[in-house]
């Protein structure tokens, strides 16, 4: 697991932490309606499917707001790969949704993709446990998911443009998915910093043709996390 430091609340905006606080309780909220049926996020999103099969997507082809052209998707790793772990939500920002003075990152061996809005940008993945709590976050190398690569700086503006406001799947995981991105807003951010840093080191320290595609570097940064623990936390902080 990163050592990321802790994270000094108290250094934070007064709003940013209230925008955190508010997140964590839709957070809550989505958690105890679900509950009401016995169901989690996890469940909720597989609810359609009769197997679940390793490395798939769910749901099949993936979530997308068309508005914020935001998507994510679920899937797992065998379970030998990530112990404790269920499976893990992955997150994006496809450029139109992007500020528009964002560009992709003067990368080796860069080829645009022939869609313009196919250069995505992965922002952070949540992985859960078969409660479907989430337990950590974490950054990943390019070749993981197939994204496309932009500065640090950059990914971190994207945060504030995710959201995924519509019904289907399931608005309760909709709401669940664009609410763990602001709760723990600094943990992703500086999440998002240590991949670029990882990624900078793994490249002078090894004799790798081309670092994002390097198969040995897979997740760049991780961390574990608490709704309940960063929802105290920030509480804390206003007071």
């Amino acid at each position: 697991m990163t050592d990321l430091g802790p994270i000094d609340f108290g250094e934070l905006p007064r709003d940013e932490l209230k925008a955190m606080l508010e997140a964590g309780e839709r957070v809550l909220e989505t958690k105890r309606v679900l509950n009401n049926t016995s169901d989690n996020v996890v469940g909720e999103l597989l609810r359609e499917s009769t197997t679940f099969y390793e490395w798939n997507h769910y749901p099949d082809g993936d979530v997308f707001d068309p508005r914020s052209n935001s998507q994510y998707y679920y899937h797992a790793h065998p379970k030998d790969e990530r112990p404790g772990e269920h499976g893990h939500f992955h997150t994006f920002l496809r450029p139109k949704g992007m500020p528009s003075d964002i560009a992709p990152a003067p990368v080796p061996n860069y080829q645009a993709p022939e869609g313009e809005n196919d250069a995505l940008s992965h922002l952070v993945a949540i992985s859960c446990d078969k409660q479907g709590e989430p337990i950590k976050l974490f950054t990943t190398n390019r070749w993981v998911t197939g994204e496309v690569w932009y500065k640090a700086g950059d990914v971190i503006r994207m945060l504030d443009y995710f959201q995924i406001d519509h019904v289907r799947p399931s608005w309760a995981v909709n709401i669940w998915v664009t609410s763990i991105l602001i709760l723990f807003r600094p943990q992703i951010r500086a999440l998002i910093q240590e991949r670029d840093h990882v990624v900078d080191s793994w490249a002078a320290e090894n004799d790798s043709a081309d670092v994002y595609e390097d198969r040995d570097l897979e997740v760049a940064a991780e961390c574990a996390v608490s709704v309940e623990g960063q929802i105290a936390a920030i509480r804390a902080a206003l007071k």
